[in-house]
């Protein structure tokens, strides 16, 4: 997080960059805070702005009024006008929109800060929103998501998430967790002759959790929620899917093929490859990060040899293997070679793909072991032989040349990873977890509800059992931003980009 000694939290008018300086058609500058608008006007050459009313669009020059009238035009705007609390962060804002290029945008940013705005921080238009209560903070958080989605399908849940699908889902599990609480706190506020004498067994209802049944209820969803992080994570982080086999065996031609350019050079020199190139593609709306590699031999050369020493190293941090088999030359002793060190055999012989433990590693993704997808490759000229069939080996039958099969691969990814999250589709639109924050606090409130519930099992009275439920609401108002402190929000949006 970037420090400095300024705080969020001020009232102050501050401006920033929405779009990137650069060369494009337009720029626009995002401006908010207490009397954001009159002070933009002293640097427009029109006063109208000022009675302007909100989401209104007024043409203008922003100007340099101490220069002389024929010089001091900076640019010619269009400036929208939006009025608190009918604006994105709840108070007076401007979007002036300029020309395009650096150094016009640089020109009017200057003349905005001569005016009195000083530099935004990261994140801190979100951050007014959020404290002004346009946004909480599940959907504070989806708006940073939605910038940095790698694909369509990322994007389409950071949007559900942003509209608010999670912060309904927490707010409803937090308010039957608080009526548990109120039948609970009922039984410690009186005592047992206050209680109505119509409640049977009033007394041994006082060492007994109320609403128990609601409170399952509420735990069973908040797993369900910790479990869509995992999934959700995959969409925003991608994982890693490393192409090896040994040289000449057409890995650099699925490469090309499957990110449909060519971006690996293909030969039928073998070796071509000596080091590993990587591209970012989506398949089935999940973000693959593939990675094409040296061919794996043993070799003199040493450059060759630092190239298949780096593949290894691939191999084990990857999430995904695609092992290619050249058809041609069919199932060679390097092959086996690989599948004696990387494979188990069954107990008939047959090759069978295996889970291979990779090195620990902070990026990957997907809480589980690596998954081994062999690919039996220029079957356009080299059909899969009949021996393979029934095989436990199965490999998938691809032709980079002539595109033949890759849909089948596709398919044959997917399947791969959401056996591995153990989950039956990738797209859904029910409520799910966005950030590691959301999930630690999701995890929490699950353990104070099961330590809740454990103790009910063990029939310990309710001033033992109470507090943990308190705690479990606790925790879900942390979620969404009810219970908060200035630290964590700082850190949370520190992390944004500079103009959101």
């Amino acid at each position: 997080m970037i420090k400095t000694s300024i705080q969020y939290g001020d009232e102050t008018p501050i401006a920033a960059f929405s779009t990137t300086p650069g060369n494009s058609a337009l720029t626009l500058i995002r401006c908010s805070g207490k009397g954001s608008i009159d002070l933009a006007a002293s640097i427009l050459s029109s006063d109208k702005i000022k009675d302007t009313p909100g989401n209104t669009v007024i043409h203008c020059w922003v100007i340099n009024k101490e220069l002389e009238p024929q010089v001091r035009r900076i640019d010619e705007v269009l400036v929208s006008v939006f009025r608190g609390p009918k604006s994105y962060t709840g108070e007076d804002s401007i979007d002036i929109c300029c020309h395009g290029g650096v150094v016009t945008g640089k020109a009017v940013m200057a003349a905005l800060k001569k005016a009195g705005f000083r530099d935004a921080l990261p994140g801190e238009f979100t951050f007014r929103a959020f404290m002004n209560g346009k946004l909480d903070l599940t959907q504070s958080e989806s708006v940073m998501e939605i910038v940095s989605a790698k694909t369509e399908a990322g994007r389409r849940h950071s949007v559900t998430r942003l509209s608010g699908s999670l912060q309904k889902e927490i707010h409803d599990l937090k308010q039957l967790l608080v009526q548990v609480l109120a039948s609970a706190e009922i039984f410690l506020d009186y005592s047992e002759d206050e209680i109505s004498p119509a409640m049977d067994n009033a007394d041994e209802a006082a060492e007994k959790l109320p609403n128990k049944d609601i409170a399952l209820s509420v735990l069973s969803r908040l797993q369900k929620l910790s479990a869509s992080w995992q999934i959700e994570r995959i969409y925003q982080e991608g994982i890693t899917v490393v192409i090896a086999g040994k040289p000449n065996a057409g890995k650099s031609s699925l490469f090309n093929a499957i990110l449909k350019e060519d971006r690996s050079i293909v030969t039928e020199i073998p070796g071509t490859t000596r080091d590993w190139i990587e591209a970012w593609v989506s398949i089935d709306g999940i973000p693959i990060r593939l990675i094409d590699t040296a061919g794996l031999r043993e070799s003199s050369d040493s450059i060759e040899k630092i190239g298949v020493e780096r593949s290894y190293t691939l191999i084990r941090e990857a999430d995904i293997i695609l092992y290619l088999i050249d058809g041609e030359q069919g199932l060679t002793g390097e092959d086996n070679d690989y599948i004696e060190k990387n494979c188990s055999h069954n107990v008939n012989g047959a090759i069978e793909p295996r889970t291979c433990e990779p090195k620990a590693r902070s990026s990957q993704v997907l809480n589980s072991l690596v998954r081994h997808l062999f690919i039996w490759n220029k079957c356009d000229i080299a059909p899969l032989p009949r021996q393979f069939l029934a095989s436990s080996l199965s490999p998938i039958c691809v032709s980079a040349k002539t595109g033949e099969g890759l849909t089948e691969l596709y398919a044959s990814i997917s399947e791969a990873i959401r056996k591995q999250v153990k989950a039956d589709s990738f797209d859904s639109s029910e409520a799910a977890l966005g950030t590691e924050r959301q999930k630690k606090l999701v995890d929490s409130a699950c353990a104070a509800l099961e330590e809740a519930l454990a103790l009910t099992e063990r029939d310990e009275p309710l001033d033992l059992i109470a507090p943990m439920i308190r705690e479990a609401v606790n925790f879900l108002g942390e979620i969404t931003g009810e219970v908060s402190t200035a630290d964590i929000l700082e850190e949370m949006f520190g992390r944004f980009c500079v103009g959101k």
